[in-house]
């Protein structure tokens, strides 16, 4: 994976001029954190460590958490959720390819079935620049965030100015609240 470079960097592009400030950081990339077994919070803390140790993703802002009702037909204890901001280098199938490893490395078995079941961390990408990404191993943006209040709220939190959904055009920068998304008082120990 190439790494992720924090000092300053000026690649050349076509004719040796300069490219522009989004091209040196890498893409600008939102990240869905969800976890609702085991130790949630250090789960989601290790996850956020992992994909930036690995080099595969700068954070450079991270939401307040959340506390979910999980979404299953099978009653489930509740998420925390979180949302990442962050600059990658990773091409998106690599970054989907990084996002898995993570899980993996946290524990996460996936059910053969494809049913939703608990998990210590789930990463979703939820924006890849704005790009429209449509594979058998991804989609971006992610299927479902408009209609997720777990997603949107905290999207909202770390979301750039005027930041827009790439295929509806809705906004992101804001988020109405809903009652099943509540703040979670991590005491002060997160990120």
């Amino acid at each position: 994976m190439p790494p992720i470079s924090e000092g300053p960097v000026e690649p050349e592009g076509p004719q040796g001029k300069a490219q522009p400030e989004s091209s040196r950081l890498g893409k600008t990339v939102y990240l869905g954190l969800g976890s609702n077994r085991g130790a949630r919070r250090p789960f989601l803390s290790a996850a956020l460590g992992a994909l930036q140790a690995r080099a595969g993703v700068l954070a450079t802002a991270v939401s307040a958490l959340y506390e979910t009702d999980a979404i299953s037909d099978e009653p489930q204890p509740a998420y925390l959720n979180a949302v990442v901001r962050g600059q990658t280098l990773l091409s998106a199938i690599q970054l989907l390819e990084l996002c898995n490893d993570v899980e993996a490395g946290l524990g996460r078995i996936r059910p053969r079935e494809g049913r939703k079941a608990p998990r210590q961390i789930d990463i979703d990408i939820l924006l890849y620049g704005s790009e429209v990404i449509e594979t058998p191993q991804l989609t971006v943006p992610h299927a479902a965030m408009l209609e997720r209040p777990f997603v949107l709220i905290p999207l909202a939190d770390v979301a750039e100015p005027g930041l827009v959904h790439p295929v509806t055009g809705a906004a992101l920068t804001t988020a109405p609240p809903s009652p099943q998304v509540r703040p979670f008082d991590a005491h002060g120990d997160w990120p």
